[in-house]
């Protein structure tokens, strides 16, 4: 009588983030409205889009201890940024060396395509990092794909860091700011905008008059390669929130340029072209955030080792149960601390402390 075959084992159950239900039902339908704004010909429905992220205005009055203002720091392009700044007169620490405020140059996240500096959660997200860290905020409204691909967003990210080296006379700032101590930051997309324009200035850094990179906030940055890592496979499927193996595919084709893939340096960041300037001393240290619920995370700690193979000076905080965008959500514990991290990597070269809320 012939044997019964060996049964076999059910499938792995996906893993999932420690999440409360409507948490995870609320980003689930967030997930959907946003990719139901994606066209079959790879452009966006921006009008259906803005309904979903509603702009919030600028506050010039401190709010919640902070203010903001709209800039425009490139009118060729019409290359705009919301800069919010701490009410210095209430702040428990103040700047060591001058009256003048740290900057740090974020940009926000989304795929290279979605949100911008006035969207709620970075308005909101910012206004916390230039809380806590006592120093000004530079959000920059870059331009965005798939009107805007490769390498728009890099070039915008370079002239805000002109727009800070130039005249502060002729800036129209309402706070003096300290372009000395200037940082670049963001998260996703932004964090990889932030790395190519750090590699920008240290690569032309002798151009600079003012400005000086200090440090380098990269918050979960969008790297990627045509593999697939274990971690996109595990995570994949709906597993894991806001970022899916789909969506980041969908991403990658609208930002870089037409006929490349993501061995484009754009994207990989071990190609020779997309390290330029990494060799210089003028690229600065570096604060990287991965998260243990981020599909993205094997690409971010490659990038990290990377970096120190290179001799950088990174420093990696890992949140084993963080989702993608984590610190945007300030009832997570690991979002509230992951900002003093950052109020504590600033205040190690500018002198400064946070509040706290």
């Amino acid at each position: 009588m012939a044997e019964s075959p060996t049964p076999l084992p059910p499938p792995a159950r996906k893993p999932k983030p420690p999440l409360s239900r409507l948490m995870r039902l609320s980003l689930k339908v967030v997930d959907r409205a946003a990719d139901a704004t994606r066209r079959a010909d790879g452009t966006l429905n921006r009008r259906a889009l803005s309904l979903l992220d509603p702009r919030v205005p600028a506050i010039s009055s401190p709010c919640r201890g902070v203010a903001s203002r709209d800039l425009v720091l490139d009118p060729s392009t019409r290359l705009r940024a919301r800069l919010f700044y701490p009410d210095t007169s209430k702040a428990k620490a103040k700047p060591a060396s001058s009256s003048a405020l740290p900057v740090i140059v974020f940009f926000h996240g989304g795929g290279f395509a979605f949100f911008s500096a006035s969207s709620a959660a970075y308005d909101a997200a910012c206004r916390r990092i230039a809380r806590y860290s006592n120093a000004a905020v530079l959000s920059v409204n870059y331009r965005r794909s798939p009107e805007h691909k490769f390498p728009a967003p890099y070039d915008d990210g370079l002239a805000a860091l002109r727009f800070l080296d130039g005249d502060p006379a002729k800036s129209h700032l309402p706070v003096p700011l300290d372009a000395s101590r200037c940082y670049l930051a963001g998260d996703s997309a932004g964090g990889n905008i932030a790395y190519h324009v750090a590699c920008r200035y240290a690569s032309a850094a002798a151009s600079f008059k003012n400005l000086r990179l200090a440090g380098l906030i990269a918050i979960q940055p969008f790297f990627g390669g045509e593999e697939r890592t274990p971690a996109e496979l595990r995570l994949g499927g709906g597993a894991a929130p806001i970022v899916s193996v789909e969506r980041a595919d969908w991403m990658w084709r609208a930002f870089l340029p037409p006929g490349a893939d993501r061995t484009h340096p754009a994207a990989n960041f071990a190609h020779p072209d997309a390290a330029d300037g990494l060799d210089s001393p003028a690229f600065p240290p570096v604060l990287l955030a991965v998260g243990g619920f981020d599909p993205l995370q094997d690409w971010q700690r490659r990038y990290g080792e990377m970096l120190k193979g290179r001799g950088k000076d990174v420093r990696v905080v890992e949140y084993p149960d963080a989702i993608h965008a984590f610190y945007l959500f300030p009832g997570f514990d690991d979002a509230r601390d992951f900002i003093i991290r950052i109020a504590e990597f600033v205040a190690e070269s500018a002198g400064s402390g946070g509040d706290g809320e």
